[in-house]
């Protein structure tokens, strides 16, 4: 791609989020999420690989149909309440809808079908795009409208997020399918504390992103696709496979890695509102996450040559892509949970 289109694209990408960012007005924020879902799908498209095109499209109409529903329903809101005021929703059925179109554009369950599918579609760093960058202008505006809506749909939506990423997760081979379960599992964790304590949500949201880009950017280090291609990953590049399980390691949630100061928090922060039961189920679902992360680590560790691979080897050839991001998102995914009383600080 010319290289000033691809920066007129992501300069769109930033605009967009920050528009979503800056706006109180409904309008204005659903201005924001269009510029945004535009600017991305060129990037998504660029490959001009069917299976992209077809990822492409699917987007595409997701995405348009969630802004429909986002500005219909504030449309109606404004109509039945005379205000376009984001914190401004009293009216419960309209509250309701805006929050399930608002799911539908971040890929929560039980609107999560397209986001593996679309995902599996794309390039790696472009589905690094969609996993991270994508989520944090309707995750915004979620924030903003979760204080007047029920809890027990935020609940709804939190428990099955999780329980589906995690379930679904289980019998999948291709690695991108299993991060975008990983991204609906987090976002349900993310949701089930946000009306509590938001900024647990940001903790949580800032977390993922460092966990996610570690890991998408080691998958494309070692050009992986499939977990039959983490078999040669020992040989190849030992030191490189060790942070990598270390990263899985931290998505799924173990201490004293980084992943655990969330899910940490969260668990905390549902005991303290009288909802044991539902910290407890959500600690079940982290074992089903926990699973198929401990099958990348058995494909990385305990499946190396002499034995059979299904994948075709890769030659211990320098890369040329730049260690930078790479290096910073592991260091960040590994080493954070001693400084969490002076995150919470941070956030309070």
């Amino acid at each position: 791609m010319n290289p000033y289109v691809l920066m007129i694209l992501l300069s769109s990408l930033g605009l967009g989020t920050t528009l979503t960012f800056a706006s109180s007005h409904w309008l204005l924020a659903w201005m924001g999420l269009e510029i945004n879902t535009l600017a991305i799908i060129p990037l998504m498209a660029q490959q001009h690989h069917p299976r992209a095109v077809e990822a492409t499209t699917k987007y595409f109409l997701i995405q348009a149909a969630a802004a429909a529903m986002i500005l219909f329903t504030s449309t109606t809101n404004a109509w039945i309440t005379g205000q376009w005021d984001i914190n401004s929703m009293p009216n419960p059925t309209t509250n309701a809808a805006i929050m399930l179109a608002l799911a539908l554009k971040i890929g929560l369950a039980p609107m999560h079908f397209w986001l593996p599918e679309v995902l599996q579609g794309l390039d790696l760093l472009t589905g690094l795009i969609l996993s991270t960058w994508q989520k944090l202008a309707p995750l915004a505006l979620f924030i903003q409208a979760a204080q007047t809506t029920d809890s027990t749909l935020l609940m709804i939506l939190g428990l099955m997020s999780s329980l589906i990423g995690g379930w679904s997760g289980l019998n999948q081979t291709q690695l991108r399918k299993i991060l975008a379960y990983s991204s609906i599992a987090h976002m349900g964790w993310m949701i089930i504390v946000m009306q509590y304590a938001p900024q647990l949500t940001m903790i949580a949201l800032g977390t993922y992103i460092f966990m996610t880009s570690a890991a998408f950017l080691t998958l494309k280090m070692l050009s992986a696709t499939k977990i039959s291609t983490l078999t040669m990953t020992w040989p190849k590049n030992p030191t490189l496979a060790a942070i990598t399980i270390l990263t899985m390691l931290s998505l799924g949630g173990l201490p004293p890695l980084t992943g655990f100061m969330p899910k940490w928090l969260i668990l905390q922060e549902l005991t303290k509102q009288s909802l044991p039961a539902t910290a407890t189920i959500m600690a079940l679902t982290a074992l089903l996450s926990l699973f198929f992360y401990l099958r990348l680590c058995h494909a990385m560790m305990l499946t190396t040559s002499p034995n059979t691979i299904n994948s075709t080897p890769h030659w211990r050839t320098k890369t040329t892509q730049t260690l930078l991001p790479l290096t910073t998102a592991t260091v960040i995914t590994m080493g954070l949970l001693p400084m969490t009383p002076a995150i919470l600080m941070l956030t309070t």
